[in-house]
């Protein structure tokens, strides 16, 4: 039995509860969540196929997520999940700038910040922030 972080819990009920087959992982660090992925998705899983992916799970170079998730925009059916780890920025995210530790300012922050913004105005996704490590959204795309 592979032993799960809370991370992996959430994620592994997400996988679950939209019956992911078709996934998508947009950047690997330590292989975690993939391994995760490909654990937790039935034996017929797969990823291929644009407009038809159920899940996605986000943990790349953060300049990019708002391309990213443009992109997944129209690679995920309408009920498929895109999961953005990081984006609460070590909780820099909600205070001012002049507060912010100079090792957290940057262009990563300015792009997390530009991402939750862009979110929380996306009319095609249902939105949930998590406060789990340093914030995951959970996107579900509804047309």
């Amino acid at each position: 039995m592979l032993l799960l972080t809370i991370h992996g819990q959430l994620m592994a009920m997400l996988l679950r509860l939209v019956n992911a087959k078709k996934t998508i992982e947009i950047g690997v660090f330590t292989g975690y969540s993939l391994l995760l992925t490909a654990l937790t998705i039935p034996e017929d899983g797969q990823s291929e196929n644009e407009g038809s992916f159920d899940y996605a799970f986000v943990d790349a170079d953060k300049d990019n997520y708002c391309n990213y998730h443009e992109r997944l925009m129209k690679l995920l059916k309408v009920g498929g999940i895109a999961v953005y780890d990081n984006t609460l920025w070590g909780g820099t995210v909600a205070v001012p700038e002049e507060q912010v530790p100079d090792h957290f300012r940057g262009s990563s922050r300015q792009a997390i910040l530009d991402l939750n913004r862009s979110l929380a105005d996306d009319p095609r996704v249902q939105l949930s922030h998590v406060a789990l490590g340093d914030g995951i959204t959970i996107c579900r795309r509804i047309f």
